[in-house]
């Protein structure tokens, strides 16, 4: 049950073969078996999602059915404001922070009646590492290996069955990171698309709100009952939420999805250029048809990203740094004091960066409706090499993920194979601003004839 796709868990549940009582029942019980290993929860609301569940069940059982996420258990990354737990953001200064209000998009979750199964674990303030007085969740494919940065325990819930799905933000690579060496599917949306009103800040122009699944049609389905414009946070954008679920099992025949492949292969590892690779061929056979681009700037566009995140996160501590600076971990805090060795001129040119990146972009979306690329340099990086990573330059670490934070455009993260020690690879496909619905469904047809979105990690549960 617990890796059943939210499409025939809904069907289960609409037609009443399964009560919302008995799928949360099993899915608090699977989190108490796996997670004191995996370590993936901040807190489990447990009554709260009995509670919910009840309702559900009730309103089913009356007729009163709101959707695909009625009675379908979920947790939340937790940087996102909740008024029944705490919010802790993953560090020290918030480990007590209580709001008074619940995000937007969780809100949105539960009006479309989803049970909330708790809160899980980010590193610091959504940043590279965790804090030290937090212990990293466990990738369940390989302990010894990353769990992917910052939305670590959405990515492990999610891969391990401990929730159908999860939402995760994406300031550099957020989503894609732990959708990647997790295995599953993760959609980063349109700058603006989803409210970040009651979300911790890591750079506000960067941050992305969005849901990580096991699938393009569970994420689609997701991202369509939180997305649209909100009162509260006046980026969001206005223009109409699409039926994203619709666009599930369309066909991709004449899609055209563009290929660099110098951009994909130059400093590589090969087994991440060949999923690439192989993952193209299955789009070509379904009818997509494959071109030959350049994805310009995108250098340029990497390198700014440090000198636009680290001003604007330290802009986000202006209340508590540098004057609660010891109980900040070493990594965030260096980013923090890195925005002072930043000048007024190297920010000018990095926002120029941003902006010749995106006109570039968006040139090349008049040629083509989609760019097929990696989610990564790197296979999954063990543990021990990961402060190699997490230090000074990231340049080249997020080649394929921050430059389209820069631009905002959408993206999806799909598990494409296995690398030779049995660790996930992906692939990731970008679409142009408001191109979700593509996604989903190029996403899906990707899926439909491929099946490592559904392999599982081998747990004990």
């Amino acid at each position: 049950m617990h890796y059943q796709s939210i499409t025939a868990l809904a069907e289960d549940i609409k037609t009443r073969k399964i009560s919302p009582v008995e799928v949360t029942e099993h899915m608090l019980s699977r989190i108490e078996t796996l997670d004191p290993k995996l370590g993936a929860y901040v807190t489990v609301t447990a009554e709260r999602a009995m509670d919910q569940a009840r309702q559900a069940e009730a309103e089913i059982m009356a007729g009163k059915y709101r959707g695909p996420l009625h009675g379908v258990p979920m947790n939340y990354k937790d940087i996102l404001y909740t008024d029944f737990a705490k919010t802790t953001g993953g560090t020290r200064i918030h480990k007590d922070f209580q709001p008074d209000f619940t995000a937007t998009v969780i809100r949105r979750l539960e009006a479309a009646g989803s049970i909330t199964l708790g809160k899980v674990k980010t590193t610091e303030q959504a940043y590279a590492n965790h804090h030290p007085d937090v212990t990293p969740p466990l990738n369940p494919w390989s302990a010894g290996h990353w769990a992917g940065s910052s939305s670590s325990g959405t990515g492990v819930s999610v891969a391990a069955g401990m929730t159908f799905a999860s939402l995760g933000s994406d300031t550099g690579g957020s989503i894609r990171f732990p959708s990647a060496v997790n295995g599953v599917t993760g959609l980063k949306p349109t700058w603006g698309r989803t409210s970040r009103y009651g979300a911790f800040e890591l750079a506000a122009s960067l941050d992305h709100i969005g849901p990580l699944a096991r699938s393009a049609a569970d994420a689609g389905i997701v991202l369509q009952a939180m997305a649209g414009a909100d009162i509260n946070d006046p980026t969001t954008l206005t223009a109409p939420v699409p039926d994203y679920a619709a666009e599930a099992g369309q066909s991709i025949a004449g899609l055209r999805i563009g290929i660099d492949r110098a951009y994909i292969s130059e400093g590589v590892d090969p087994a991440n250029v060949a999923a690439v690779e192989a993952a193209a061929e299955v789009l070509q056979s379904l009818g997509a048809v494959l071109v030959d681009v350049s994805v310009k700037h995108w250098k340029e566009a990497a390198i700014s990203w440090l000198p636009l995140c680290a001003p604007e996160t330290a802009a986000a501590h202006d209340a508590f740094y540098p004057r609660l600076k010891s109980d900040y971990g070493s990594t965030l805090a260096a980013l923090i004091d890195m925005a002072e060795s930043y000048s007024t001129r190297d920010v000018a040119r990095a926002h120029q960066d941003r902006l010749i990146f995106s006109g570039h972009l968006e040139a090349m979306f008049r040629q083509v409706d989609l760019l097929l690329i990696p989610a990564t340099i790197w296979r999954v990086p063990a543990l021990a090499n990961w402060a190699d990573y997490a230090e000074g330059d990231n340049s080249e670490f997020i080649r394929f993920t921050g430059p389209y934070d820069m631009s905002g455009s959408p993206s999806i993260t799909m598990p494409g194979g296995f690398d030779q020690d049995g660790l996930p690879l992906a692939v990731q496909l970008v679409a142009p601003h408001l191109g979700e619905g593509a996604l989903v469904r190029a996403g899906s047809a990707f899926q439909k004839l491929t099946d490592w979105h559904q392999k599982i990690p081998p747990l004990s549960a």
